[in-house]
């Protein structure tokens, strides 16, 4: 590698290395970092700011930002507070069987949602929940932010990643369901038993409050019917955009905003109401680290990763499926997943055409997507979803920290990465 290149990589580890510790802020540790990649030229404004594969994904950015606007008006509603009691209801006020609830839902959502929208809309909820059971809000969100990166794997449009896969492999939204949701469906029976492993001992039923809640009617919690109806039919909306993407052809982040603005301009909610309950940090935060990874790109060191392990077991399919998802779940839980499928698939294109492997080599890109989308679990910013939780809960003052997310992240991809390679080696190999 260059000696640019060499630079590039102290930075983002000096970056990440702050980012973990947390001797510095993560957005001004994020910015730093960008900063100094464009001051050494290991990027430039045009890479940083307009190129799709190593500049910042405005489509992520702009997600987040209109669906931050849908839910902060959504709020206004009480939709949250009746959703939180109608869930303590059904678990009767217990905390695991909450948990699992919680769990379920948000893996179902994650499946035909992005993971990003479906934390933003579970976590308030989760917040009023945990807030009437006097829980701890952290094993909650971290488990949700988890499952929506293992749901998100099931379909084509539940994990951005996938979104890139399909469009170089030619795979459609059924190859996905065949081949990558019978095994999520297993990894979140598994997941279910490990939170139930990690977090039992940090929930503590407590019957009054249970009893409290079971005596609520939900629906009072309603403040304001007529801007539910009018979100709830926009959301609607948005969402039943995000399916048919495959048919409209609008990028989620397009259908994001146009739902923000159709809801501020129909309801009497104001500007600044709306845009109460952005979490401007997160999106500064993704900015600098997609900047940072771009560099990388850019100076080729992923990509001469990339090549090097996909290379280190050329000519034998089996090893060649092995290696990529191993190499794809760890590069994951450092990098953004995004850029660095963006960069990989066009290697995994190659190796799938020459591949005299069982199932014409297509097993290739069902390890490339497991691995990306399952070793996003492993840090606080391996996944887009990670990171939002985290400033969502930094907002609502019960900060999580890297290490208490990546604590059990890491046992989490650990675990489901580990199960993934004998589904493959039988099924395919």
């Amino acid at each position: 590698m260059t000696l640019l290149a060499w630079a590039s990589v102290a930075v983002f580890l000096a970056a990440y290395a702050l980012i973990a510790t947390e001797r510095v802020h993560r957005v001004a540790a994020a910015l730093g970092g960008a900063g100094v990649m464009l001051l050494i030229h290991a990027t430039d404004a045009g890479a940083a700011f307009f190129s799709r594969h190593s500049g910042i994904d405005w489509n992520v950015v702009f997600l987040l930002l209109g669906m931050m606007i849908i839910v902060g008006v959504l709020k206004q509603t009480g939709v949250f507070e009746y959703l939180a009691i109608w869930a303590a209801k059904r678990a009767r006020g217990r905390p695991f069987p909450l948990m699992t609830l919680l769990v379920v839902i948000t893996a179902l959502a994650s499946a035909l949602l992005d993971n990003v929208t479906t934390v933003l809309l579970i976590a308030p909820v989760t917040f009023l929940v945990c807030e009437r059971l006097a829980l701890p809000v952290a094993p909650f969100l971290i488990a949700e932010a988890m499952a929506s990166n293992i749901g998100g794997a099931a379909t084509l449009v539940g994990d951005p990643p996938n979104i890139i896969i399909a469009s170089r492999g030619g795979l459609t939204f059924n190859d996905f369901l065949a081949h990558m949701a019978p095994m999520v469906a297993v990894l979140m029976v598994v997941f279910v038993v490990l939170c139930r492993l990690m977090f039992a001992r940090r929930l503590r039923y407590d019957p009054a409050r249970a009893g409290a809640v079971m005596a609520l009617d939900e629906r009072e919690a309603i403040a304001d019917p007529r801007l539910l109806w009018q979100s709830l039919a926009v959301l609607g909306l948005v969402l039943a955009a995000f399916v048919l993407h495959p048919v409209l052809h609008y990028e989620p982040s397009v259908v994001a905003l146009l739902g923000a603005g159709t809801l501020v301009a129909l309801t009497r909610v104001t500007t600044r109401q709306a845009l109460a309950e952005v979490e401007w940090p997160t999106l500064v935060f993704f900015a600098g680290l997609f900047v940072m990874v771009g560099a990388l790109v850019e100076t080729g060191v992923i990509g001469r990763l990339a090549e090097a392990a996909a290379g280190a077991s050329a000519g034998r399919p089996e090893l060649t499926a092995m290696g990529l998802l191993g190499v794809s779940a760890a590069a994951s839980a450092i990098v953004d997943n995004i850029p660095y499928v963006a960069t990989m698939s066009p290697i995994v294109e190659q190796l799938v055409h020459t591949s005299g492997g069982p199932d014409g080599g297509r097993v290739l890109w069902w390890a490339l997507a497991f691995g990306a989308d399952l070793g996003g679990n492993a840090t606080a910013v391996g996944a887009a979803a990670n990171v939002v939780v985290l400033g969502i809960a930094a907002r609502n003052r019960t900060p999580i920290s890297f290490w208490e997310f990546t604590r059990y992240g890491l046992i989490v991809a650990a675990v489901t990465v580990t199960l993934v390679a004998p589904y493959l080696w039988l099924r395919y190999l």
